[in-house]
């Protein structure tokens, strides 16, 4: 089978660039979109000029709605074909302390972040039967802080399924994680942002989108890694060494 991939919310960020980062190693990619049509059509335009002898399609689903979540990967493999890698990046990620959480903001993060991974995790195993699952949990799963408490349960929860995915779906499918850190800034702040989140971490710096290209990469070549949770993230994850 040739090297195709499916990547959620992969019209703009981090889903873009991981994108990119593998059809510039000769992958055909899927592009999920929300509703960013305008955006991905024209990835998938800029992608099929510079690698013309490569697919790729735009795939529209919103992952908060779950019939359009079970509908994705069957509508797509009768469309275009099985595909051997799943990557679960798209997310929403939302603040509110639990004394403050509404039942909204709840189902909005478990929805995306949780419910929509575990069933196209479920129908990749199902209809696409070899391959990888590369889910995108956070730090957040090593701590209790609250301030992001739906977001971070849905992050918690999706790095639990990952485990039990390995366990089960071994060894035709292999499931890892990676947690990014300080990545991006927000669409409405700049590189300064980020500089300042940086000072509470280890390595004192932002790392980019490298570390998660690179952990991408680890995870694919090595065939023998499987429910595994890679952090690239500059050791945010061990705590504030003050």
């Amino acid at each position: 089978m040739e090297q195709t991939a499916l990547i959620t919310g992969a019209s703009k960020r981090i889903g873009k660039e991981i994108a990119k980062h593998l059809a510039a190693a000769g992958w055909h990619v899927f592009i999920h979109y929300n509703t960013s049509g305008k955006a991905a059509e024209a990835f998938v335009s800029e992608l099929s000029k510079k690698y013309p002898g490569q697919r790729f399609e735009a795939i529209q689903a919103d992952l908060s709605q779950i019939n359009e979540v079970v509908s994705l990967i069957p509508n797509s493999v009768s469309a275009f074909g099985k595909f051997n890698l799943l990557v679960n990046n798209a997310s929403v990620f939302d603040k509110g302390y639990l004394q403050e959480t509404s039942t909204e903001l709840f189902d909005s993060q478990i929805n995306v972040n949780l419910k929509a991974p575990f069933f196209l995790m479920r129908d990749f195993a199902n209809y696409c039967i070899n391959g990888n699952i590369i889910n995108f949990v956070d730090t957040r799963v090593t701590e209790n802080k609250s301030n992001f408490a739906a977001y971070s349960l849905s992050k918690k929860g999706l790095w639990d399924v990952t485990q039990m995915a390995a366990l089960e779906f071994a060894p035709d499918v292999r499931v890892n994680a990676i947690a990014p850190g300080v990545t991006l800034p927000p669409e409405d702040e700049d590189e300064t942002y980020l500089e300042n989140l940086a000072k509470n971490i280890p390595m004192k710096r932002p790392g980019g989108l490298d570390p998660i290209l690179k952990s991408i990469d680890y995870i694919l070549e090595n065939n023998y890694l499987t429910g595994q949770l890679l952090f690239a993230d500059g050791g945010e994850n061990l705590g504030i060494n003050r």
